[in-house]
């Protein structure tokens, strides 16, 4: 479909006239964006939905030029960010004061060399985790992959976060909270110029969720404060380090930040792997191969992940296809020029991964699941910001080094015990969420395995 060109204020930008960019993105507005940064090549384009025209940036110089080297101009403010303000307050998703201390408090948190010391207590949850499905196999009974994902990566990530300071009961309150906030924010999303004073579909549902959130978390807070002690849980070690710098608030928002970025990045992706292995069986028996090799009988250890190579290739690709961050709103600050399209301060840019991861002048066949692109060597090739799953610049996500411990621990727990097969047919598309989920629920059929070679 041709895209209309009007003149721009520097040279002329591609625009997306309101009667079709409103009916596609109101309809899939993930594949929406990325269907428009094809067509135009990767050129800035701008959408035009009545009062409100965001500029959609997908060219990975242009998303470089936002993300790193002008990103003091394009901050992470305006009407996109006011819905997930109200989830997660001031800390690492912010700007400012906050954004700085609390990213300084928490960097260290998230270090290769910390998360590889609690990778124990994470590898022990998720395999008695894990270990808790055969009853589903047993019985025939499939299991809810995202339900199940959600389950058992906010199981781990609740123990590296709050120790034994949480009960399981409440943080199992967590998960489905963060998850009805994460889906209901759908509306307020597409149409962030809809002010507060009007109820739209979802509020309810996310005011709910983030009470449920501020019941369990706060609690857990003031306690730490009272008596941090000496664990190595990230409650303990903000309460430690934070001391008196910072009310209980901040702590709960530094606290929520982390436990989505942690949480809600590996669960949603790895939802859309079982799918994709389905369609791919070559990639599933050479992963499984791979699995069976390293791990053997089990159970999976953090000592195996190094050894987990196609792994890790498989989860790169899987995150090229789907980031879980599919969107990074910008505002522009100041006026500036991208891609030879003048902006001006106040305007609201899109930066979207899923769109730029496939872009044909960077990737060969980009709508194909193929891990080898990520064979050794090859990444070394590729424009630093054609693939940015956790984002880039100052603001790149912390979560990635816990993310490629957890994800590999999960998936090999998971198929060094079942074969999987999909039952529901698909199609699986976006839905319309904060972060990157399937529509339609994903059926998994179990079955309980015997490794037959491998070393333990």
């Amino acid at each position: 479909m041709p895209i209309d060109v009007d003149a721009g204020p520097s040279r002329r930008v591609r625009s997306v006239p309101m009667r079709r960019a409103l009916p596609r993105l109101v309809h899939d507005p993930v594949s929406a964006l990325a269907e428009f940064a094809r067509e135009a090549g990767g050129e800035v384009v701008r959408l035009d939905l009545g009062p409100f025209r965001p500029y959609l940036v997908t060219h990975p110089d242009h998303v470089q030029q936002v993300l790193r080297t002008e990103w003091t101009n394009y901050q992470r403010q305006g009407v996109f960010w006011k819905p997930l303000g109200r989830m997660l307050g001031g800390s690492i998703l912010g700007e400012g004061e906050p954004w700085k201390s609390s990213r300084k408090a928490l960097q260290p948190l998230f270090t290769s060399r910390y998360v590889a010391g609690i990778a124990g207590e994470m590898a022990a949850t998720i395999n008695e985790r894990v270990g808790e499905l055969a009853g589903y196999a047993r019985g025939g009974r499939p299991i809810d992959a995202a339900r199940e994902m959600k389950d058992i990566v906010n199981q781990a990530v609740v123990r590296v976060l709050f120790g034994d300071k949480i009960s399981r009961a409440d943080g199992e309150r967590l998960a489905p909270a963060y998850d009805t906030a994460a889906g209901s924010i759908g509306f307020r999303l597409l149409m962030p110029f809809v002010p507060y004073s009007v109820r739209v579909p979802g509020d309810r549902a996310f005011m709910k969720a983030v009470r449920t959130v501020d019941e369990v978390v706060f609690p857990l807070v003031r306690e730490a404060r009272a008596d941090p002690g000496d664990g190595t849980d990230v409650i303990s070690a903000l309460c430690r380090n934070r001391g008196k710098e910072v009310d209980d608030r901040q702590i709960r928002d530094d606290l929520v930040s982390v436990y989505g970025a942690a949480s809600e990045t590996t669960a949603m992706t790895l939802t859309w792997l079982w799918p994709l292995l389905d369609a791919h069986p070559e990639v599933a028996v050479k992963l499984r191969r791979e699995i069976e090799d390293v791990v053997g009988s089990g159970p999976v250890t953090p000592a195996h992940v190094p050894e987990l190579g196609y792994t890790r290739m498989v989860l790169q690709e899987l995150m090229r296809l789907y980031p879980a961050g599919w969107i990074f709103p910008r505002m522009a600050m100041e006026d500036g020029t991208v891609g030879g399209v003048r902006i001006k301060a106040g305007s609201q840019l899109l930066i979207t991964p899923y769109a730029t991861h496939r872009l044909d002048d960077f990737w060969e066949r980009p709508l194909e699941f193929d891990p080898d692109r990520f064979l050794p060597g090859k990444q070394e090739r590729r424009h630093r910001y054609a693939y940015f799953p956790f984002g880039g610049g100052p603001h790149q996500c912390l979560g990635q080094h816990l993310f490629y411990i957890e994800a590999p621990l999960l998936v090999a727990a998971i198929l060094s015990r079942f074969r999987t097969a999909v039952r529901s047919p698909g199609p699986f598309t976006p839905a319309r969420s904060a972060s990157l989920r399937p529509e339609q629920r994903i059926e998994l059929d179990l079955t309980e395995v015997v490794p037959v070679r491998g070393t333990s």
